[in-house]
């Protein structure tokens, strides 16, 4: 993978909400669901999703920054050391590594011989493996890691109060196996969740499943960004004199004390009362009238009419 601060397009130097809302602009723009035919896009929404995972990781972050791992995570190969003297494989290197002692250097890094081994231990027929580089893998008895399985991409539905909560979630993988995936906190439409190992299986270890996140559409709020809208049913009466209402939220119902002669075309705001607690709660009430009619409240708004009337509109 490349730079991930290149794949995402911030400075060595970002901070974390720069790191994010780069990753968001992206996700948005090459997400599947989005571009569904449209193979490149999905090629850049999985590396900016790696980027994100690796950077969004402190101490994954701090350990790129210092040159210990590689974009994918990987750790990096030391390097040689040339000026150490001393007994290399039985033979004094006077300063410096010999042919043999750098090819096998070389080859460890591939999980073949490592430096100071027995001179049969790589080699076919010495009761060791033979390393295939172009293989990918090593014949029985080598120490090279098999390669990893395929990561899999589901969808996890999720509902504005679990989401709120950051609650723990069932979500079915494509094998059938149902996980319970704890959502983070402050979770955002789109966003994936990585599950090592519960990927595809390989000849090593399995690869990872990436959940994305989706909210499903709530029968009780109208998201506004951090903001919700609901609606609160009341009757005429308790427009009229005043009430006591019960009024819902992600946390739970509230109760709400109406002033008499409510007006009802605006909407009550609770304060923090949004998603996650960084937005705000307005609640629009709705007279309901009796079904069916109602006799007394029709001669009632009769004699309104007739010897009071006023005015809602010009």
């Amino acid at each position: 993978m490349r730079d991930p601060y290149t794949v995402l397009g911030v400075p060595r130097s970002a901070s974390e909400k720069d790191i994010k809302s780069a990753y968001r602009k992206l996700a948005k723009k090459y997400h599947p669901d989005q571009n569904p035919e449209d193979p490149a896009a999905h090629s850049k929404f999985a590396e900016a999703t790696n980027a994100y995972d690796l950077l969004n990781d402190t101490a994954k972050r701090a350990q790129f920054d210092r040159g210990e791992i590689d974009a994918d995570g990987n750790p990096k190969f030391a390097g040689f050391h040339p000026g150490a003297g001393g007994q290399r494989g039985g033979r004094s290197t006077q300063g410096g590594f010999t042919a043999e002692d750098i090819l096998k250097e070389f080859m460890s890094g591939f999980g073949g011989q490592q430096r100071g081994a027995g001179a049969g231990a790589g080699r076919a027929g010495a009761g060791g493996a033979q390393w295939d580089p172009f293989a990918g893998t090593a014949s029985p008895g080598g120490g090279a890691r098999a390669m990893k399985g395929e990561d899999v991409v589901v969808n996890a539905t999720v509902s504005l109060e679990d989401a709120h909560k950051a609650a723990s979630v069932p979500v079915r993988m494509p094998n059938g196996k149902v996980l319970s995936v704890k959502l983070p906190e402050k979770v955002e439409e789109g966003q994936q969740i990585r599950l090592k190992g519960q990927g595809s299986p390989g000849m090593g270890e399995p690869g990872d499943a990436l959940v994305t996140v989706r909210f499903e559409k709530s029968k009780q709020f109208r998201r506004d960004g951090a903001d919700l809208r609901t609606d609160v049913p009341i009757t005429l009466y308790e427009a009229v004199l005043g009430a006591k209402v019960r009024v819902p939220t992600l946390d739970g119902s509230v109760e709400l004390n109406l002033p008499p002669g409510i007006d009802t075309g605006k909407a009550l705001r609770l304060k923090g009362k949004g998603l996650y607690g960084d937005g705000d709660l307005y609640a629009n009430l709705k007279v309901i009238l009796p079904p069916g009619g109602d006799a007394d409240l029709e001669a009632l708004a009769r004699f309104m009419r007739d010897q009071k009337p006023y005015k809602v509109r010009d």
